[in-house]
């Protein structure tokens, strides 16, 4: 299959993916296979003096092809350029023009007829906030078009495009009852193996074994062993106070001699 086919895939793909404007993690994916597809074009137009599709970050040095005789617009994907800043060297004949256009926020390169020297340099500022150093040689006599895409833009829609929590307290409960039950370290919690002296509830020998305290929860494990002639079904009341959030027991029916584990949950200060 030729790069041809891939892009217009990709720009299909995308095209249909950002029409979605209910679901933003599409419109970001779309626009990710929309840049993929301008690449694609872009490469075997660029080994003739075409069309350019490059990769930038912050900060960073941008070096691309400028047309000598024609226009060269710059363009950014998801962002616009605010600013340019370059040197007047006073000589016509080596000061080349940057036109900030502002409805799209593109830039527009051309250099006098006669421009001695290999390549341009300036800076540009982006509505993001980004900065760009651009070394542009000059080469071809055809338009040229430049697009810019910044990986940490995507980056950022993706981080939007996450769902904010609304787990509620009782829901953290649950989650960290499972994570004791797992034996996992939980995020937000110190989780200390500690064995406090135990107690006896009835024919019930009760010890704390561990305990994962954060800010708003605690968690506490209890090995719990039957030291009765007689076999006792546990409960969450038998074992857990009323104030609990959540209790779980791994073997409520508890024959003489034997243990079981028991995972409560409580608020702080209960």
């Amino acid at each position: 299959m030729t790069p041809t086919i891939y892009a217009v895939g990709s720009a299909v793909a995308g095209t249909a993916l950002v029409s979605r404007y209910f679901c933003l993690v599409s419109r970001v994916v779309g626009i990710v296979l929309i840049a993929v597809s301008f690449m694609l074009i872009a490469s075997p137009a660029f080994a003739a003096g075409g069309d350019q599709t490059l990769m930038a970050s912050d900060g960073s040095q941008v070096q691309c092809s400028a047309s000598a005789k024609d226009l060269t617009r710059i363009s950014l994907v998801q962002d616009e350029f605010a600013s340019v800043s370059k040197i007047n060297t006073g000589n016509p004949s080596d000061d080349f023009s940057v036109v900030n256009e502002p409805v799209r926020g593109d830039i527009y390169l051309s250099v006098p007829e006669g421009y001695a020297r290999p390549a341009l340099s300036f800076f540009a500022t982006s509505k993001r906030g980004y900065v760009y150093k651009f070394i542009c040689r000059i080469a071809g006599d055809q338009a040229v078009q430049v697009f810019i895409s910044n990986p940490a833009i995507a980056k950022s829609e993706m981080a939007e495009a996450r769902p904010q929590s609304t787990a509620t307290r009782e829901d953290k409960a649950v989650e960290l009852v499972q994570a004791m039950y797992a034996n996992k370290i939980v995020d937000g919690y110190e989780m200390r193996q500690r064995s406090l002296r135990p107690v006896y509830v009835g024919d019930l020998k009760v010890q704390m074994i561990a305990e994962y305290r954060g800010d708003d929860l605690t968690g506490r494990v209890l090995r719990i062993e039957n030291k009765g002639t007689q076999e006792t079904t546990l409960t969450e009341a038998s074992v857990a106070p009323a104030s609990s959030l959540a209790v779980s027991i791994a073997e409520p029916k508890l024959a003489p001699g034997k243990v079981t584990t028991a995972y409560l949950v409580s608020r702080n200060g209960n």
